[in-house]
């Protein structure tokens, strides 16, 4: 297996973008966090570079409302399909960073999916434990998804919430690659995978 990262896509100043990447080499995954006032997209494609990666699962929206691309059927302004389902904000309302996202995808060689980590988060029961509270729940969150995972890696240890959510983006990129990823939306307008 080639490398494989998620990423917690945040706003391009403020540090708050991690990758979270598994070579499937050794049983190791690495974080790597953007520096507050640095561009997080250089940041991106900068790390992209020196890791071996054939697929990346990014938690922002990568495309936009069916509508705007006038394909049949979709009249919905604001939100996609997989929006709707996820219970998600609108592409729209994220507005620049869609279109950063967007972007970015169009810069990378390898496979770009769309993953939501709260999806993932859910599917796997963490909301009941705190996910996205306190700084405190993030052992527990940690412990409760690879106590009963199967996982060919070993647990990290995460620093905040945007870490976490780097690991939860990598794991979906994990069961895409490995067939066992659930999916939200079209292929046609958008997909969330988790």
């Amino acid at each position: 297996m080639a490398g494989i990262v998620g990423i917690d896509y945040g706003s391009k100043l403020a540090g708050t973008t991690v990758l979270c990447h598994y070579d499937g080499v050794d049983s190791t995954v690495r974080f790597f966090q953007s520096q507050k006032k640095a561009c997080a997209d250089t940041f991106v494609l900068n790390t992209l570079g020196e890791l071996n990666t054939v697929i990346i699962g990014l938690d922002a929206p990568l495309s936009l409302p069916g509508v705007y691309s006038g394909t049949e059927g979709y009249n919905d302004y604001h939100y996609r399909k997989c929006d709707i389902e996820a219970k998600a904000m609108s592409p729209m309302f994220l507005g620049g960073l869609t279109a950063r996202a967007m972007k970015l995808k169009s810069q990378i060689s390898c496979e770009v999916i769309e993953v939501y980590p709260k999806q993932v988060a859910i599917h796997y029961g963490l909301i009941e434990f705190g996910y996205k509270s306190e700084n405190q729940a993030i052992p527990t969150c940690l412990e409760i998804l690879f106590k009963e995972n199967n996982f060919p890696f070993l647990m990290p240890s995460c620093e905040n919430w945007h870490q976490f959510d780097a690991l939860l983006a990598m794991i979906a990129c994990y069961r895409y690659q490995n067939n066992q990823a659930k999916s939200l939306g079209e292929q046609k307008e958008g997909m969330i995978y988790f």
